[in-house]
């Protein structure tokens, strides 16, 4: 079943973006001080009921500083300070000043871990069976500084480097090790990714295998192969319990070889306890009978259940019953 997805690296600037509208509403604090201080200069020129080209100048010059001379960085923000163009500090968390139009900040970088989603489309394991992978990577920028003065775009640089070390290791690994060893694949790419990106400042912490995908043709078929397994297998344990049981058989009837009484008592035993059920009838073979002498048995039965049936009938006509 496909599922519709963001690309990783549009999702990554999206909230590359969001970050930086948060980062921004510090700024008004800026525009309040300069708005007071733009206010007080020309009350003041109000006052003096003159125009004093000094005070001016000094308001000028105290509204700039409140816009450029300092900023507010985030608690889990490091802001990475350019002087005339060249590295010169982090700064950060909270208040921290600079020299207007000599300082500038190139970028604020979140040093808090980070989830980013990615996955792989179609791609073909080691068997050459097509699989879309999804995942997720638990990243964090450690160094501030690197990640800025090394890579271009970091965002970006995570959002290809995952989706090319997960496909270059699905094509390491066949269908059956995706979907029985996620852990050790994991593990396998968060070292891949981690000695790429840690030059940058970046550290990746952990990668989780979150779904493997095949073709519904080839789930299809794999749900065959393996009902196909149960069955052999349920044959065998058939198999295997006729075979105990025909075992215990033979170990029964040790005791009853070459020893024809014990084979007797055991058959008229039989006998007696199918003939306890009423209208049961039973078909022994001739030989058994005379073995056992079971035809002058059956006789001997008869002639008495013979006699009990006369005596009912010649009951005197006088004698009530």
């Amino acid at each position: 079943m496909t599922k519709n997805k963001l690309d990783t690296e549009v999702a990554l600037e999206k909230e590359h973006a969001a970050r930086e509208m948060k980062r921004a509403s510090t700024f008004m604090l800026n525009v309040v001080l300069a708005l007071v201080v733009g206010v007080l200069t020309t009350l003041s020129q109000v006052l003096l009921n003159a125009f004093n080209p000094w005070i001016t100048a000094g308001g000028v010059l105290a509204v700039l500083a409140c816009l450029l001379g300092f900023r507010v960085a985030l608690q889990w923000d490091r802001a990475v300070v350019l002087r005339l163009g060249r590295f010169h500090a982090l700064k950060g968390p909270g208040f921290f000043e600079m020299i207007p139009f000599i300082d500038s900040v190139a970028r604020y970088v979140d040093m808090r871990i980070r989830a980013t989603e990615f996955f792989s489309e179609d791609t073909l394991t080691r068997d050459t069976v097509p699989v879309r992978v999804d995942a997720i990577c638990f990243w964090m920028a450690w160094d501030a500084k690197k990640a800025v003065c090394e890579v271009d775009n970091y965002y970006r640089a995570i959002a290809l480097s995952t989706q090319t070390a997960l496909r270059d290791t699905i094509g390491t690994h066949t269908l059956e090790d995706m979907l029985t060893q996620r852990e050790a694949l994991g593990k396998a790419l968060q070292e891949t990714l981690d000695r790429k990106t840690n030059p940058w400042g970046i550290t990746v912490q952990s990668v989780e295998i979150r779904d493997v995908t095949i073709p519904e043709n080839l789930q299809n078929a794999m749900s065959k192969q393996a009902q196909a397994e149960r069955e052999r297998q349920a044959r065998i344990i058939l198999g295997t319990a006729e075979t105990e049981i025909a075992s215990k058989f033979v170990e029964a009837a040790l005791p009853y070889q070459n020893n024809p009484v014990a084979v007797h008592l055991r058959a008229m035993n039989m006998l007696y306890e199918g003939l306890k059920e009423k209208g049961s009838i039973i078909i022994v073979p001739s030989s058994a009978v005379e073995t056992m002498n079971l035809g002058a048995i059956g006789g001997v039965a008869a002639l008495g259940q013979g006699k009990e049936e006369d005596g009912v009938n010649h009951t005197p006509a006088g004698r009530s019953t």
